[in-house]
């Protein structure tokens, strides 16, 4: 038999993990519900299970001779290389945005050759790409 002193202790070891098993899991539960996962364009293509309602990030270098610019609306096609998707934003796009330049758009696929940007993402020197992108683009060109 266990002395009251023992018993109080792992009763309260017991209750400390049982809370912090919870915090742990509703604190996980809520970050995957807000992850906005990064795509190239042949992810999008391969992928069978897109979930059109949901935003994601779509990646990958603005190819040369794409960008158009009508009113309010900026048109251009996102490339790794390999595959493209088309994509469609409005609003003001950052100074480091251009031809041939690394970009990453977050928003919605309307299909998988169409994306309807929010946000334009260039807020990095123009030299940075991103690990993941980086390693895409040297997987494609070859």
């Amino acid at each position: 038999m266990l002395p009251k002193k023992v018993k109080k202790r792992a009763s309260l070891l017991a209750i400390l993990l049982f809370t912090s098993v919870i915090g742990i899991f509703l604190i996980l539960n809520a970050l995957n519900k807000n992850i906005l996962y990064f795509n190239s364009p042949t992810d999008i293509k391969i992928n069978q299970d897109i979930n059109f309602d949901k935003k994601i990030r779509v990646g990958g270098m603005v190819k040369k001779d794409t960008l158009k610019i009508k009113d309010q609306e900026i048109r251009f096609i996102i490339t790794d290389f390999k595959n493209e998707i088309n994509v469609s934003f409005k609003g003001t796009i950052p100074n480091l945005f251009a031809e041939g330049k690394g970009v990453v758009a977050e928003g919605k696929l309307q299909d998988k050759k169409f994306f309807v940007a929010d946000r334009i993402l260039a807020k990095h020197d123009e030299n940075y790409m991103p690990p993941e992108l980086k390693n895409i683009m040297k997987d494609n060109a070859k």
